[in-house]
């Protein structure tokens, strides 16, 4: 099987996604690593980084069907609209991210990339500059196939959530049994598919304290999870719950399934990342691409000191790989 090819977009280009970026793709061009990266991003911005940080890369254009050099860092040109420097934000590069996610998407459909791997980004200043933008997973779902769920993976834990981000005033309303079972049937999907799991063991949490105490902590739980887990245990899906979001993370219960599906953002991620930052990787499930994402921000402080590590963007990349090797092998 050949090497997956991932397309990797930096981000903000005044954060440390572009250093993090090269530091990662310097140590794949070494040889080392069971996969192909290429850079989407500004060819300067990167070469400008690289001489910053005394980093003695070559860049190479590249060119789908052709092997590049030895040691040499590919990238895939998307022009900058005005020079950007470490930690200082410019709301005229909005559109400059937004246009290397379309091209990495891009290349991923027409089949010439295996799989997406993000840098991050800030949400602020693309909103600042007039771009309604809520976060990479509802930008992928407008650009592809599919229903986009958003899942964090840690050595120990793998977190999904059926909302996403949206305002904890308007997540009860959300909370309804097709959506939870749409996102529950996704997430068993591509466990088994892209993650190679035969029978994932799915658990639910629920919306209120207490998993609303029959009613007397709130109605959601009751009218539309509880329905939901027992539509989708008739389909033979194995799935238990709704369990109070306070004990369905206890080590006990978290270590007999596969994954934990959570109603909203910080119920399932202010574990996750309590128990594995740095260490988690943000995977979009329900697409028709593979995309993966570290799980910290752009840490404008530091940027462009040469202070920040890649470890979370290789652990992404690692998985990327992995989940691309899968699929390819399903194509087989």
């Amino acid at each position: 099987m050949r090497r997956p090819t991932l397309a990797i977009t930096p981000g903000e280009p005044a954060g440390i996604g572009p250093e993090i970026a090269l530091a990662a793709a310097s140590r794949f061009a070494e040889g080392s690593g069971a996969a192909r990266l290429v850079l989407v991003a500004d060819r300067g911005l990167l070469a400008g980084r690289a001489t910053e940080l005394a980093m003695n890369l070559e860049f190479v254009d590249y060119l789908a069907d052709r092997a590049p050099p030895a040691g040499a860092v590919e990238v895939l040109h998307v022009p900058l609209a005005v020079t950007s420097r470490p930690g200082h934000l410019d709301p005229r590069n909005a559109r400059y991210v937004l246009a290397t996610l379309d091209a990495a998407i891009d290349v991923c459909q027409r089949g010439q990339a295996d799989a997406l791997v993000t840098a991050p980004v800030h949400k602020a200043v693309i909103n600042d500059a007039g771009v309604a933008f809520t976060g990479h997973t509802e930008y992928l779902a407008e650009r592809s196939c599919g229903h986009p769920v958003m899942m964090l993976a840690a050595p120990e834990l793998r977190v999904a959530l059926v909302t996403t981000h949206l305002p904890l005033s308007a997540v009860p309303a959300a909370i309804r049994q097709p959506l939870v079972e749409k996102v529950t049937r996704i997430v068993d999907h591509d466990l088994r598919q892209r993650f190679g799991i035969e029978q994932p063991r799915l658990q639910l949490c629920g919306l209120n304290p207490h998993a609303g105490e029959g009613g007397h902590l709130g109605l959601e739980d009751d009218a539309e999870i509880v329905p939901a887990v027992a539509a989708l245990k008739r389909t033979g899906l194995r799935v238990e719950g709704p369990w109070p979001g306070d004990t369905a993370f206890v080590p006990s219960r978290r270590k007999r399934f596969d994954a934990t599906i959570a109603m909203y953002h910080d119920q399932g991620l202010a574990v996750l990342k309590a128990l594995g930052f740095g260490d988690a990787v943000n995977v979009t499930l329900g697409l028709d691409l593979i995309r993966t994402s570290v799980d910290h921000g752009t840490a404008l402080d530091i940027a462009g000191r040469g202070e920040a590590e890649c470890e979370s963007l290789l652990a992404a990349i690692d998985m990327a790989a992995a989940l691309a090797r899968t699929s390819l092998g399903n194509r087989a």
